[in-house]
């Protein structure tokens, strides 16, 4: 007996079960799920006896199988009609956990959180259509801040592709612009290397890899070897020349007051970066993105440097007479003076990307720190600088201290942020949304040891709660919060149900103004009228009760500190609902003078 399969919808039809040899049915015989002609079956695995059946993998237990000896762990994404074979496939094995979102646009912001926490691949799902397109906003998050992920999207079957089906789209032209590596799975013998070859190119390329799987090559057979990571996966460690080093090495023994700017590329070598510090007498400041890398607390520290960074820090920046950019293509130039630059980063199309460089090092920061720190001479401190920086901290040490004791009505944004410090772990992952609450928390928040993580050169709003599951999955000892405001939040709040159905108690924290503040920033700036920015919010506290977290709400200053403690030590998912002051609004930097 054997068995046949449907090469458009994949339906099965077993001979031993329907007590009827395929070959025996009526010539105008059609598939019972999609109408197929009989002509439209092919038969899967040789007729053997009933004790001899012996069952192949097919491709998609065979893209799975791959994934998983190359350490995924997560998968998040929606099931539907042009995936099953995938999803199926996941359900049968053990070693990867699928993760079902309620929107795809939460599952790809989910793999890139992911790939920036651990630097590790993040892999999405979808199906055809909608949820491809779904996905895009996430995808692009992890494209522009170089996040590996890879995504698996369902595709209608082969035979109809290019005849307008239902949810058909062109997958791989609508990838293309922002994608390091796509491609269509469209025979099984390309599986394996297809699956690889996107591996590969996320990681080594540091953005998006797409595949495209039509629904009836996944449910073919396969029985290809999976490829062995040790044999095929190998880290890109880059370092320059002796002759650059030695260069950039005399720039910073020649100068006075050098200042270190650190970004994303230093998140592996915060050491490293206070280690330099320290002898050549040289402040840090960092990009917002490496917020927390350095201990804001060190006496070299200075802040964020950018629009929703700190005065402090540009300020800093601008009595130094040499600027060292370590893992950073800093756009900003109206905060960068025009002084001698002396840049390191992996991508060498960043050296000198937005303004004259003196020295350009292509290299991974640890590897270049190390060099670097073999050549330069040890500094004595500027005195004149340092004192002008001791004072420019005092006095935002000061402003700090003012927001904390803030206790008007409706609540002051900054004297949230300082709620928020005084509960949180050394050892937090903060979550941060875009709204007028992200400047307020990198402007005055100031991290020990805490890590940060936020939607960087895309800025999207929503990407705090989907940042904030992931975290939370990825450490689950850890304590997770996701400070967001009420548009972003809103964006994609039905996901809090998923950390409610997969136990992650993440916390967060929600600036309740009733309207997209940073927008009408922007239009007082631009000297528009506001227009456009107010909506109606529900209750979030109640909105959270109803998912079976919990929820506090916040209208009064002296409210706060219980509802946060209550919420933190939860074992749920908790929203703590704040009313502040729609009025009260951080100003965004443009330059010290």
């Amino acid at each position: 007996m054997a068995r046949w399969k449907c090469t458009v919808c994949n339906y099965i039809y077993d001979e031993e079960k329907k007590g009827k040899r395929f070959r025996d049915l009526a010539s105008d015989w059609v598939c019972p799920i999609c109408g197929a002609p009989k002509s439209a079956f092919i038969r899967i695995g040789k007729e053997v006896p009933k004790e001899k059946v012996v069952t192949v993998p097919n491709v998609a237990e065979k893209i799975v199988e791959q994934l998983s000896a190359i350490g995924v762990k997560y998968i998040y994404g929606i099931p539907g009609d042009s995936n099953l074979p995938l999803v199926e496939a996941l359900r049968r094995q053990n070693s990867i956990k699928f993760i079902l979102t309620r929107h795809e646009e939460t599952a790809a912001f989910m793999a890139s959180a992911h790939a920036k926490l651990t630097d590790e691949i993040g892999v999405c799902l979808s199906i055809a259509g909608p949820g491809a397109t779904n996905l895009i906003t996430g995808l692009m998050d992890a494209a522009t801040d170089g996040a590996p992920v890879l995504a698996l999207i369902g595709q209608v079957p082969q035979a109809f592709l290019g005849s307008e089906s239902l949810q058909e789209i062109d997958q791989i032209e609508l990838f293309r612009p922002f994608t390091v590596f796509n491609e269509t799975i469209a025979t099984p013998a390309q599986a394996i290397n297809l699956t690889m070859l996107a591996v590969k190119n996320a990681y080594l390329k540091r953005g998006v890899a797409m595949l495209s799987l039509p629904t009836d090559v996944l449910s073919e057979e396969l029985e290809d070897e999976i490829w062995k990571a040790e044999e095929h996966l190998f880290k890109q460690i880059v370092a320059p020349t002796e002759e650059d080093i030695e260069k950039a090495a005399k720039f910073i023994d020649e100068s006075r007051r050098p200042i270190i700017l650190g970004g994303w590329g230093i998140r592996n070598c915060g050491k490293e970066v206070i280690e330099l510090s320290e002898r050549i007498s040289a402040p840090i400041a960092t990009t917002s993105r490496a917020k927390g890398v350095i201990p804001e607390t060190h006496d070299l520290a200075v802040g964020v440097l950018g629009s929703i960074g700190t005065l402090f820090a540009a300020k800093a920046m601008t009595k130094a007479d040499l600027i060292i950019i370590v893992g950073s293509g800093f756009r900003q130039r109206n905060l960068v003076p025009h002084l001698p630059i002396v840049q390191i980063d992996i991508d060498g199309v960043k050296l000198g990307k937005s303004f004259p460089i003196k020295v350009g090092l292509t290299g991974d920061a640890k590897a270049v720190l190390k060099k670097l720190m073999e050549k330069v001479s040890e500094k004595k401190p500027d005195k004149k600088y340092f004192d002008e920086i001791k004072k420019i901290k005092e006095e935002y040490l000061e402003e700090i201290r003012e927001d904390s004791r803030n206790i008007s009505v409706p609540i002051y944004p900054g004297f949230v942020i300082q709620a928020i410090k005084r509960h949180s772990e050394k050892n937090v992952i903060i979550c941060v949304d875009v709204g007028d609450h992200t400047y307020w928390f990198y402007k005055k928040y100031i991290c020990e040891g805490e890590k940060t993580l936020l939607s960087s050169n895309l800025a999207s709003m929503a990407f705090a709660l989907p940042a904030s599951l992931s975290a939370q999955i990825d450490f689950p000892n850890r304590q997770v919060i996701c400070v967001t405001g009420d548009g972003g939040f809103g964006m994609l709040m039905a996901d809090f149900t998923t950390a409610v159905y997969n136990r992650l108690p993440i916390k967060v924290v929600l600036f309740n103004d009733r309207r997209l503040k940073n927008i009408k920033k922007e239009q007082t700036m631009y000297g528009y009228k506001e227009f456009g920015t107010e909506f109606v919010n529900p209750n979030f506290a109640d909105f959270a009760k109803s998912c079976s977290g919990e929820g506090y709400r916040v209208e009064r200053p002296e409210e706060l500190d219980r509802a946060l403690e209550q919420a933190f030590k939860s074992d749920k998912p908790a929203i703590v609902d704040v009313v502040v002051d729609p009025e009260k609004m951080a100003p965004m930097i443009r330059r010290a003078e």
